[in-house]
């Protein structure tokens, strides 16, 4: 078995970037789905800091069960304001980030990590304030000799990830743009966001969202029986709701 690096990448435009800073994951993803699109990672992926999002472009680290390796390679090719982005099948075979290599990302400016897998040193991690976010954490032991891929497209928690498409995380979680998607995702994401903006300054002027976010329209078109009384009201002098139920529940 060999394994295969690529040293260079062609990143998403770092202004662009920068926007997709100022939006949120849930605001990208709403983007997304309008475009047919969807590429947001699961609930298994989570920030182990509150209150941080960052966006950049991916640099790829594909690590072989129980190794992390080929992450060690990949974080020697990152620049500033890329997001490392490691992908192990065998998720809690060994872990593939600590602090030791957070302290390198630092260094060179990174904007974070996102790890199909488990990650160590956590209280460090915070004390660090080093934005990473992973499917598990475990301190287990992993080595440094595994074959892999560093910069080519891989997997991460069930999302295709190529080098250099535009990665954002924040509390909600982790979506994956791809690069020639970027543009209109964020445009479309800053026109949301713009939205509810304008939403928000409804709500104290006294709407509420049940008008504003137009499930008051979508609930009008529904068949809907509305009733007047408590659940558990007499319907009439001699039927009594809550029995109706339990009866109903019962299968009599």
């Amino acid at each position: 078995m060999t394994s295969t690096i690529y040293l260079r990448v062609h990143r998403v435009d770092a202004d662009l970037c920068r926007r997709a800073a100022a939006t949120s994951v849930s605001d990208l993803h709403e983007a997304l789905h309008a475009m047919g699109h969807r590429t947001l990672m699961s609930s298994h992926m989570r920030p182990i800091l509150v209150g941080t999002r960052i966006a950049g472009p991916a640099v790829t680290a594909l690590c072989a069960p129980g190794d992390n390796l080929m992450m060690h390679r990949a974080l020697s090719l990152t620049q500033a304001g890329d997001v490392l982005v490691v992908s192990c099948p065998s998720e809690t075979s060994g872990a593939q980030w600590g602090d030791m290599a957070a302290r390198q990302a630092l260094r060179i400016g990174l904007a974070g990590v996102v790890v199909q897998g488990a990650i160590r040193d956590i209280d460090m991690l915070r004390e660090l304030r080093f934005p990473a976010w992973s499917t598990h954490i475990s301190p287990i032991h992993p080595d440094k000799r595994g074959h892999g891929l560093v910069n080519a497209p891989l997997v991460c928690d069930g999302v295709q990830v190529c080098p250099g498409d535009l990665i954002v995380a924040d509390g909600d979680g982790v979506v994956v743009i791809p690069a020639a998607m970027a543009k209109a995702a964020v445009e479309r994401a800053e026109a949301r966001m713009a939205a509810e903006d304008r939403g928000a300054e409804a709500i104290l002027s006294g709407q509420i969202v049940w008008d504003l976010s137009g499930a008051a329209l979508s609930y009008a078109a529904m068949e809907v029986n509305e009733r007047d009384r408590a659940w558990d009201d007499p319907e009439d002098q001699n039927v009594d709701g809550r029995a109706l139920l339990i009866r109903t529940d019962r299968g009599v």
